[in-house]
């Protein structure tokens, strides 16, 4: 049976690494969520001061429910806190609203692996809900095209794994230099700052590694069936 199939051991370093990478957030989101800045500017006032230093206006701040659901909507040029970090002042407020920024002024400048991740956003949905059935089919049926059909699909989500990596990094990077060249933080703030993103950064990674290992197990499952 496939479920029990000795493969799923590949998947597992990257499933460690992931809960790994959710704990690093939380306790380092939480350690930061409790220092607050010189500066005391709430991060909505902060993230929508950065934009227009950097001549962006055309991005409208919104709050969004829930705990770590701060995003950046490139399509609609609305970029969402959460309830924790729009009225915050705290290191790790700021620096996750200047990461949301950062993807803000990535859209505005054109950052390429920005606008590729946009425009694969919904051929990788089609193709993530297509992947696992056809591959379970074409296990059931031994036919080896819709195993290789399930396995192109399935390398769609993990191409858009991968080009998240330098997108999110590119975001960090940006945020630390905006808050620092502004004046926003501190040198001892911008080391909490880089604390809570590099913690972010880790749940990407964990996910691309899942999602090679997860193609990888896949690819030696078609394989063996063919042999």
């Amino acid at each position: 049976m496939l479920y029990w199939d000795w493969t799923y051991l590949l998947i597992i370093p990257g499933m460690l690494l992931g809960l790994w990478a959710q704990h690093k957030v939380k306790s380092t989101y939480q350690e930061y969520s409790r220092v607050a800045t010189r500066l005391g500017q709430p991060a909505s006032m902060v993230v929508n001061d950065l934009l227009h230093r950097n001549g962006n206006h055309a991005v409208r701040i919104g709050r969004v429910s829930g705990s770590l659901t701060d995003h950046y909507n490139p399509s609609t040029e609305t970029l969402n806190l959460s309830e924790g970090v729009y009225g915050s002042a705290s290191v790790a407020a700021l620096g996750i609203a200047a990461h949301e920024a950062g993807h803000a002024m990535q859209k505005q400048e054109g950052y390429m692996p920005l606008k590729l991740r946009t425009a694969i956003v919904p051929a990788v949905n089609i193709c993530s809900s297509l992947s696992t059935p056809l591959f379970f089919l074409g296990l059931i049926m031994s036919l080896q095209p819709l195993l290789t059909l399930g396995i192109v699909l399935f390398a769609a989500s993990t191409v858009f794994a991968l080009v998240t990596l330098p997108v999110e990094f590119d975001a960090s990077n940006r945020a630390v230099k905006m808050l620092t060249e502004g004046g926003y933080v501190t040198h001892e703030e911008e080391r909490g700052v880089r604390s809570v993103l590099n913690a972010a950064a880790l749940t990407y990674v964990a996910a691309a590694v899942t999602s090679l290992l997860s193609l990888l197990r896949l690819v030696m499952i078609a394989n063996r069936r063919r042999d």
